[in-house]
């Protein structure tokens, strides 16, 4: 239980509960992620399908314009992002998909993580990427 509680408290991936897969498509190459089940990220699927233009930050995260800001009722006052982590800056409103995991940041907001295919959003920006729910398979 000790475990669990850090671990939240840390607000890394590992705290997260799955809510939805989702299917990140740049230029006909695919990268699948699981959305956590939290606010942001429930508003985040709201959005879907969606298509952004991604583009280079800080050189270890890619980062777009959301339509609207997300919400953030009950979302940790921050975190510390791992490599293939999606996750919302709420001051400034954008999806950033980190390439790298970095320290704790204020206001970075988790909504979850690439499964498979880092690379394909790893590329330099600016690209588009279309971003779908995935259906669930039968």
């Amino acid at each position: 239980m000790l475990a669990l509680l850090l671990a939240l408290a840390a607000g890394g991936a590992s705290a997260q509960e799955p809510f939805m897969q989702i299917r990140l498509t740049v230029a006909g190459q695919s990268a699948t992620a699981t959305l956590y089940d939290n606010a942001t990220a429930r508003d985040f699927a709201a959005l879907l399908p969606l298509t952004l233009t991604m583009e280079d930050y800080a050189a270890i995260e890619r980062v777009a314009t959301l339509p609207r800001k997300l919400s953030t009722q009950g979302a940790p006052a921050g975190m510390a992002p791992v490599a293939g982590e999606l996750t919302h800056y709420a001051p400034w409103g954008n999806l950033a998909i980190f390439i790298e995991g970095r320290s704790y940041s204020a206001s970075l907001l988790p909504l979850g993580k690439v499964n498979e295919g880092l690379p394909v959003l790893a590329r330099p920006g600016p690209y588009q990427v279309r971003i779908e729910a995935m259906l669930p398979k039968k």
